[in-house]
Parts: C-alpha cells; sequence; structure tokens
C-alpha cells in the first residue's frame, strides 16, 4: 500500500450509478462524457507506410508464442500446459489467513485449465528467490489464424496506429487486453485469491455477458508478482526490493516480467490490487500527474472506470459499525495531494507509456499484516481477509463490464496515444472541455511538456551500451549512425545512436531521458521520490535536441547496442573505473590473484599483460575496455571484503559490483561478528554504535582502529553519526529536508568522484560543516539552487533547503573514513555513481593483502 493523508476533498459531482441483479457476473459501469476529438498538432508528418519496426518487432517475444513474423510459430487459445508441483510450505504466510498458499497455486491452475477451453497458463520467468510466475489468460478459443490475426492487429496498432484508427477489422474484432497484476507487495495478499476464483468462474460461466466479454478481450492475469514476499509476509521480494518502486531501474526479475508483459500484452485498461486502505481506495490520483502521459485520454478512462469500481464496492453492502468497512474513495476526488501519479516506478503509471488507458492502484481495506498479522485472533484476520477478498473481486468484475461496455473506444484511445507519440503531436492538457464528465479539474491538474526532437548518445561507452540496452528493453526504439551526420548545428561520429521522438512510446523515451523538473513549488508533500533521468545519472553522455529534421540522415534501427567489450593485444592493459561494470571487472581480477595496480588519482587499474586472457573474458562478460597502457600504476590494490550495514538496494548494488559482501547490523554485531572476514566497514542503516554491546562496541572499535588499516565507508545520517562516535572523521553532519529528494548538480573535487557524472541523486540530503584537519572535500552540492528535478522544499523553520545545501561538502574523506551525504546506490538506480562507492571502499580497505 502507499500511506496517503487526510485532505480537504475536491468538488465533487455525485453521479448516480446503477448496480445489476445479484446473480450477474459482471457489473454494469457508470458511463462517462463522450469522447473528446483531440486537436493534434505535427512537427513532421508521420508516415506509418514507412514505418520503423519497434524493438518488439526485431525480437522473438519473451512471453508464451506470441512472436512476430520471423519468430517461433503462433498457436491459437487455450495454451494450457500442466505444471509441475512445488513442495508444500507449512511455514507460508498464507495459511494462516486462510488463503491460498504459493505451493497450492500450480495444482489450482492445472484443475482450473482442466475446466475446459478459455483458461491457459504460462511461466513468465522466475523470481529473485527461484519461485515460478504465473501468468494466466483468459479468452474464447482462438485458432491458430485467429491469434495471428490478433497479433498482427496489435502491432498495427502500435506501429501503424494512424492506419490502425481507421481499421474497420480492428473496430469489430480486435480482442481488448485487460491485465490484472496481484500481490507485488507479497504482505498484501488478497487479490490473488480474488484472480483464482473469477479465473475459475469465468473458466465454466455460461451467461452471455461473459461470453460476449471473452469474445471480445484477453484478461490477463498475473497471479502472484511476489511469491517470494507472499511465502515470507513480506512486502519485499528475496532481495529485498519493494517491486512497486522499480520500473525505471528494473533491476529485480519480477519487475522485468511485468515489463514484457506489458510490452507483449499492450493492455487497454488494468489493476494493480493492493492493501491496505480503508475505505478502500480506487486511483485515479492527487497531482502532481506526469507530465510525460497522454493524460486526457488516462484521466477520463481511469476516472470512469474507478466510478464502477467504486459503486460495485460499496455495493458489497459492508459498513463502517457492522465490518469495519468505510465507504471506498478516489484520490483525484476526495483528496488535494499526497497521492501523486508523478514518478513512473509505480506499475499503474508505468503501464501507461505502453497504451494503457485506464490504469489503477485499487487498495482494499482491511489490515491484515505485520503488526495486525502477529496481535488479530485468526479468526478475526480470517474475516477480514475474506472482505478483502470480496472487495478485490467487486473492483476486477467491474472493470470487466467496464471493458465489455467500452471496448471500442479504449481501443480507439490506446490507439491515439501511439498515434500522438509516432506523429509528434501535441498533448491535450486536461480540462472540463477535454476531458468531459470528471469533476473538478483544475490547474493544479494541467502537467504538460515539449517534446525534445531526439535525443543523441555517443557510442563507445560501457554506460552508454548499458544505456541504450535499457532504452531497447523498454520497447523504445533507437536508431544508429552509420556514417557521421549533423544535425541542429552540430556534427555527431559515425556509431552515435539517435532516438527519434516521433514514436509510439515518446512519453516513455522521455521520462527515462529527460532532466525532470523541480517540482517542489506545486505540492507540499510529495508520495515518493520526484525526480530521476537516466540520461543524469547512468554515467552515458546524452543531448537533448529541441528541434531538427531527421529525413534523410544515415541512420538504421539497432536490436542491440553494440559491444564494447575489447583488450588491447599488446603490453599492459588499464581500465577506467568510471563504470560498475569496470568494478565488477576489478574485483573479478583480484579476487583471482591478479596483481593489480592504482594510478595516484585512483580512476584507472593498471592490469599486467600476463592477465590478457582474463581480461579478455572479462571484456566480453562485462561490456569494458581494456586499453594498452606505459603506466606502472602507484598504489596496489587488493581483494576487498565489505562488511555492509546498508539498504537492500545498497547491498544489491555492492554486490552487482562484484564485491564479497557480508551483511552486518547491530543484532549481528552483538551476536559476535568475526571482524577478520572482512577489509572495510560500509554503514547507512541498521547500525546503531549506542545499542552495541561492551563486547561488540570494542571488536568495532578494534577494527577502525588507525593502526588496524581498516576504514569505514559512511552514507547518510546513520554514517556519519558512526563516523563521529568511533571518532574517524571531525566533521558536523547537517541534515536537509528529510522528505527531499531529487536530481540534483555537483561539484566534483577529489579522486574518489573524479571522472564520474556532474550530477546525483538525493533521498533526505546531508552535507558536512565544521571540517577539521586532514578532511578533503571531494564532492560539493553545486551553488545556486542544485536541484535539477525533483521536490525539495526547505522546512517549516527555513532551514534544510536546497540553498542551505549550495556550495556545501557533499562527500568528504579523511585517513580513516569516507562519508557521502548523497544517495550513490539508491534502489540500483544512479549507475554513474556507483564507482563512487567503489573507489571509497577500496581506499579504505585493508592495505596489506587479506588471506
Amino acid at each position: 500500500m502507499r500511506t496517503t493523508s487526510t485532505t480537504p476533498a475536491r468538488p465533487v459531482l455525485i453521479a448516480a450509478l446503477a448496480l445489476t441483479t445479484a446473480g450477474s457476473l459482471l457489473l454494469t459501469p457508470h458511463q462517462a462524457g463522450a469522447d473528446p476529438e483531440p486537436s493534434p498538432t505535427r512537427h513532421e508528418p508521420a508516415l506509418d507506410r514507412a514505418r520503423r519496426p519497434s524493438p518488439r518487432e526485431r525480437r522473438p517475444r519473451a512471453l508464451g508464442t506470441d512472436a512476430p513474423a520471423g519468430g517461433p510459430k503462433v498457436t491459437g487459445y487455450p495454451r494450457e500446459q500442466v505444471l509441475s508441483p512445488d513442495p508444500e510450505n507449512p511455514a507460508d504466510k498464507s495459511l494462516k489467513l486462510g488463503l491460498t498458499p504459493y505451493h497450492a497455486i500450480a495444482p489450482e491452475l492445472n484443475a482450473i485449465q482442466a475446466l475446459g477451453d478459455r483458461v491457459s497458463v504460462e511461466v513468465t520467468g522466475t523470481s529473485a528467490g527461484g519461485h515460478r510466475l504465473y501468468l494466466v489468460t483468459v479468452t474464447a478459443p482462438e485458432t491458430a489464424r485467429q491469434a495471428r490475426a490478433q497479433q498482427r492487429m496489435r502491432d498495427l496498432i502500435e506501429n501503424a496506429p494512424a492506419a490502425a484508427a481507421k481499421s474497420r477489422e480492428i473496430k469489430a474484432s480486435y480482442k481488448a487486453p485487460v491485465f490484472f497484476n496481484n500481490n507485488i507487495h507479497g504482505n498484501e495478499w488478497e487479490g490473488t485469491d480474488a484472480s483464482l476464483k473469477l479465473i475459475e468462474q469465468l473458466a465454466t460461466a455460461k451467461d452471455k455477458r461473459t461470453a460476449d466479454l471473452l469474445a471480445h478481450s484477453r484478461l490477463y492475469f498475473n497471479i502472484t508478482a511476489n511469491p517470494d514476499g507472499r511465502i515470507a509476509g513480506t512486502r519485499a521480494n528475496a532481495n529485498g526490493f519493494d517491486l512497486n518502486r522499480d520500473f525505471v531501474t528494473a533491476s529485480q526479475p519480477e519487475t522485468r516480467a511485468m515489463r514484457q508483459i506489458e510490452i507483449d500484452k499492450q493492455p487497454t485498461v488494468m489493476l494493480d490490487l493492493h492493501g491496505y486502505v480503508n475505505g478502500t481506495l480506487i486511483e485515479p490520483t492527487t497531482p502532481p500527474h506526469g507530465e510525460n502521459y497522454e493524460y486526457d485520454l488516462f484521466l477520463k478512462n481511469t476516472y470512469a472506470n474507478a466510478l464502477g469500481m467504486e459503486a460495485a464496492v460499496n455495493g458489497l453492502g459492508y459498513t463502517p459499525a457492522e465490518d469495519g468497512v468505510e465507504p471506498a474513495q478516489i484520490p483525484f476526488r476526495d483528496q488535494q495531494e499526497g497521492w501523486d501519479d508523478w514518478p513512473p516506478i509505480f506499475t499503474p503509471q508505468y503501464a501507461a507509456f505502453h497504451g494503457t488507458v485506464a490504469a489503477h492502484t485499487v487498495e482494499i481495506p482491511l489490515q491484515v499484516n505485520n503488526s495486525a498479522y502477529t496481535n488479530l485472533p485468526v479468526e478475526e484476520l480470517r474475516r477480514r481477509s475474506a472482505v478483502n477478498t470480496a472487495v478485490a473481486g467487486a473492483a476486477i468484475r467491474a472493470t470487466l463490464d467496464f471493458v465489455r461496455t467500452r471496448r471500442t473506444s479504449l481501443v480507439a484511445d490506446q490507439i491515439e496515444v501511439f498515434r500522438r507519440g509516432a506523429a509528434g503531436a501535441a498533448q491535450v492538457p486536461v480540462s472540463a472541455k477535454t476531458v468531459p464528465g470528471v469533476p473538478g479539474i483544475g490547474p493544479e491538474d494541467v502537467y504538460t511538456t515539449t517534446f525534445p526532437r531526439a535525443y543523441v548518445i555517443p557510442s563507445g561507452k560501457t554506460a552508454a551500451a548499458r544505456l541504450v540496452d535499457h532504452l531497447l528493453a523498454n520497447d523504445v526504439r533507437v536508431t544508429r549512425a552509420t556514417k557521421a551526420f549533423r544535425l541542429s548545428g552540430r556534427t555527431y561520429p559515425k556509431g552515435s545512436y539517435l532516438v527519434d521522438m516521433h514514436q509510439p512510446k515518446r512519453g516513455l523515451a522521455n521520462v527515462l531521458l529527460a532532466d525532470g523538473r523541480d517540482i517542489s513549488d506545486k505540492v507540499s508533500v510529495m508520495y515518493d521520490i520526484s525526480g530521476w533521468s537516466l540520461g543524469r545519472l547512468w554515467g552515458a553522455a546524452v543531448t537533448s535536441l529541441p528541434t531538427g529534421k531527421l529525413t534523410g540522415l544515415p541512420l538504421r534501427p539497432v536490436r542491440k547496442a553494440t559491444s564494447v567489450g575489447r583488450v588491447a593485444p599488446h603490453g599492459d592493459l588499464s581500465l577506467r573505473l568510471d563504470d560498475p561494470a569496470a568494478i565488477a571487472a576489478l574485483n573479478s581480477l583480484l579476487q583471482q590473484g591478479v596483481p593489480v595496480r592504482a594510478t595516484a588519482d585512483g580512476g584507472t587499474a593498471i592490469v599486467p599483460a600476463s592477465a590478457r586472457s582474463k581480461a579478455t573474458a572479462l571484456a566480453r562478460a562485462h561490456g569494458v575496455t581494456f586499453d594498452a597502457t606505459r603506466l606502472t600504476g602507484a598504489t596496489p590494490l587488493h581483494r576487498t571484503r565489505v562488511a555492509a550495514a546498508v539498504t537492500p538496494g545498497e547491498l544489491f548494488a555492492l554486490r552487482e559490483m562484484n564485491f564479497e559482501v557480508t551483511p552486518v547490523s547491530t543484532a549481528v554485531l552483538n551476536a559476535g561478528f568475526d571482524w577478520s572476514a572482512a577489509d572495510v566497514l560500509m554503514v547507512s542503516a541498521g547500525l546503531a554504535y549506542g545499542d552495541l554491546t561492551t563486547p561488540a562496541r570494542n571488536a568495532l572499535d578494534a577494527f577502525l582502529s588507525p593502526s588496524s588499516g581498516h576504514g569505514l565507508v559512511g552514507r547518510g545520517i546513520g554514517g556519519a553519526e558512526l563516523s563521529t562516535a568511533t571518532g574517524l572523521l571531525a566533521a558536523k553532519p547537517v541534515e536537509g529536508n528529510g522528505d527531499a529528494n531529487g536530481v540534483v548538480r555537483m561539484v566534483n573535487a577529489g579522486p574518489i568522484t573524479t571522472g564520474t557524472p556532474g550530477y546525483g541523486f538525493v533521498y533526505a540530503p546531508v552535507w558536512f560543516t565544521e571540517l577539521g584537519p586532514q578532511i578533503r572535500i571531494e564532492q560539493s552540492y553545486a551553488t545556486g539552487n542544485p536541484l535539477v528535478s525533483g521536490h525539495w522544499r526547505p522546512l517549516e523553520d527555513g532551514t534544510g533547503g536546497p540553498s542551505a545545501a549550495a556550495g556545501q561538502p557533499a562527500v568528504i574523506s579523511g585517513p580513516h573514513a569516507v562519508l557521502f551525504g548523497t544517495e550513490p546506490l539508491f534502489r540500483d538506480h544512479p549507475k554513474g555513481e556507483f564507482p563512487q562507492v567503489a573507489r571509497a571502499l577500496f581506499s579504505m580497505a585493508a592495505v596489506k593483502e587479506s588471506g
């Protein structure tokens, strides 16, 4: 769930909503206003007949057998498979709630498939903990020929939207895809059970409305997006990640599976089922709204479906007095701020960039997780779970009826999303005129952007290749220059990548690459992060071109970035330590016992010629370049073992760089920790010096003593407090606004940060004053307003804002500690900053070789 504050309601237009009879499987939705006619403008004509293939067309599909021409053979529906059983797990946390444990899902799906010819199951991947991810498709049977026709129409909608808008075949026979995502937070269980019950009902229902629904739509159910968390009763997956914050980065296998579902199935409508907010919270959201959406189309459909779900949920008859269930709420209508759709890190907001025109987080009402799970009687927990399952089921059923009655307009609006992108058409600001039927639209809801004509990404660096491959994985189209070209008064070399922003998914391309916006003055509080930018934080050089004519440029579509991995054929080798992939390669060499030295500035590793074969394998594996060098290096580097009291995202990033990491905490140290297994300590969270026992404190002090040869890398106020407690660094940490976050301009000044981007990411920023002797400023916040994009306000007393941080040290170092006031490893995201932490760890590790 999210948490939200109680705020005054918007003006509300109460509409009369009629419920169907109790015996019907589906519900009749409220009818919103007529579809508005947009008035697009074109910067250049979009030629559908000469369209470029999308990344999806240029590679086989990852899910099922829906593959483009040249891929695997397309089969019809159903596509049944018998799932092997999982071992019974009596510790599965679902059992206490009377819900379906993970090990029972495969047998249940097998049984449902056997009921008829409407249900198919596929495995879309495995979770971080190794559990299978199940996607169920429910639709009327299709021959192979019919399935190929559906695929062809789906591809036409994205790749030739102007032609698709005129297609009689699409209007008459295209099956609208609908996606239900369940249990992305593992301890918010009931969406899974509601979906399983509904799938079973749909498999055998004989009524005409169900037959009509399945003849004109495909329903996709991600049964549990987070089986690790479902089993363990945790919000996060086995890697400790909140999957509903991972869609920009896609670091986790579950996120990548959901991303591929969005790309391959191209849903018009989706629900993401969560808990627990009482009364049931049904999006659309409060401002600010993402500026890269086609928000007029999104709001029209999302609000209309929300009204239908609200009626269905309230129509169940639960009351506050009898059941503890409050009436449903719609944040757009009922709140002013605090539940926004600004960042694309949430599933519904990410879905909008793949053409989903009605997407919702739905928070079911009664808490059964965390303290409630531990403290409430089993009978009460099961009563609450039964209510929650019914509420989730009502929301799903209302959505199905919404799709059944509005299929044509939903598909037309998805086509319009893609048409605007391909044509370079202007966005349509929301208003009472452009989105009739939605009450209370005001200037606070208007967020649009000016899309650039193109982005150029110079090739040749590992970071550029990573960024291009990430764009392609998100179904963003990228081209590469076959020779040098000139655009907007500048010449770009052969091999440069270009992202043409006249493409169907321009919103996704822009939301990933653009700087973003400082929205500090728009609202007083944001729900989660407000700034992100792969163009600024991933280490690649990205140039935005506001205008320019691309016709005639020597560009070819790419399926994969060109590898930059290579090794010079003669002499000693140099490896620039400016990318996490280079750090991973270096750590592999060190773990293999290769004698590596660092240059005086710490920015380059010198590898002996004798290790060329090892370097060749690593260049291929990590896409890094080993150049020839005559430098000898100044400082030996050694295998570095890290004891880390850090967040799950930081732990994952450290291991991504191939560091050998042992997680520690206050409890681990108090239980007795063998410090001989570590060379350096990194701390950001979970280790409080004052809570250590005397033996644990003495052992830590001995490890960090100046004579030991070990040091501390600290991040945030937690790391700074440990440095102060142990006397390692004479500096005063200053905490900024704890809710502030975003992309900031930085000034690099020392060897820890040299060669990394002049940008950083902050969340609860920290800076340092009253610096003692022997302290070096490695990085400072830029002067003026350092915030590029995000939300950073001063506190009520005027302190803690960006003006207070401007020009202040953000990263400092001394002989025995390095302290970061920024978030260089935040949720495994700001890849360009990772090397700063790596260099800090190397500099603070033991000077003697570890055994």
